[in-house]
């Protein structure tokens, strides 16, 4: 065996080892982190998504067999959604801030698409960034991946109706997605941990009163990066646009 590939199988036994013992312990990072819901509500959050999860795979499983040329597309609205909902920032006690990423994903290929490609990257974020929520992985995606995604969707086709205004569109529908989320979030709270004076009103206006201060600001600035993600799409793939309002014609 040569020394430079001695010193490269060594370079990686090494690089190997880090990882398995050296790891950090996880960060306890999802917008509702791990073990923080009681068991009885985990279950009932994760039988509420599964559903739209099988949805969703039946709509991938349709458009990658019949359109495999959209899988650059796929690709790109995963890619969008995993990194901006990686940038957390801590919030209310179990919970953080984030933005969501699924608003373009949600006009590109519709709701169904994304309640597999949102809870994909929220697994993804529990398993390979140390975020952590296995169990609250139902909950998580059933206000990222599910309602997010429809308001997204519902909001971009009322404004086009209504208006015509594509940008106009855009950004609502990135923006309110994001804010539907963390509302959802805020009632998926409140009726977990119902506040003694009050209830579930009360502590939803407590969670929710929290989670504006730090979601607000994050939802538009994803509503204007989306925006301009949009226009970046239409200059450089406007036949791949084309082909993916064919396909929603289709279905």
């Amino acid at each position: 065996m040569k020394i430079s590939q001695f010193l490269r199988l060594a370079l990686m036994a090494g690089l190997s080892f880090y990882l398995v013992v050296g790891s950090p312990a996880p960060a306890q990072a999802m917008h509702i982190m791990e073990g923080f819901l009681p068991v009885s509500w985990a279950m009932f959050w994760w039988g509420l998504f599964l559903p739209f999860f099988l949805w969703g795979l039946r709509s991938l499983t349709r458009i990658t067999r019949q359109h495999p040329e959209t899988k650059l597309l796929l690709s790109l609205a995963g890619a969008f959604t995993f990194v901006l909902s990686a940038l957390k920032i801590p919030s209310v006690t179990g919970s953080c801030s984030h933005p969501t990423g699924t608003g373009l994903g949600s006009v590109l290929f519709g709701p169904a698409v994304m309640s597999v490609l949102g809870a994909l990257v929220l697994l993804f974020q529990a398993l390979l960034l140390a975020h952590g929520g296995l169990t609250t992985l139902g909950a998580n995606a059933f206000s990222m991946a599910v309602v997010g995604p429809l308001v997204a969707y519902g909001v971009y086709h009322l404004v086009m109706k209504s208006s015509g205004r594509q940008t106009l569109a855009i950004f609502l529908a990135a923006t309110l997605a994001d804010l539907l989320t963390y509302i959802t979030t805020s009632i998926q709270l409140a009726l977990a941990f119902p506040a003694a004076n009050g209830g579930v009103v009360a502590a939803f206006a407590k969670f929710a009163g929290i989670f504006a201060v730090t979601q607000m600001p994050l939802a538009i600035s994803e509503g204007l990066l989306t925006v301009l993600v949009w226009n970046w799409l239409q200059s450089y793939s406007p036949e791949e646009l084309k082909l993916l309002n064919l396909i929603k014609q289709e279905s």
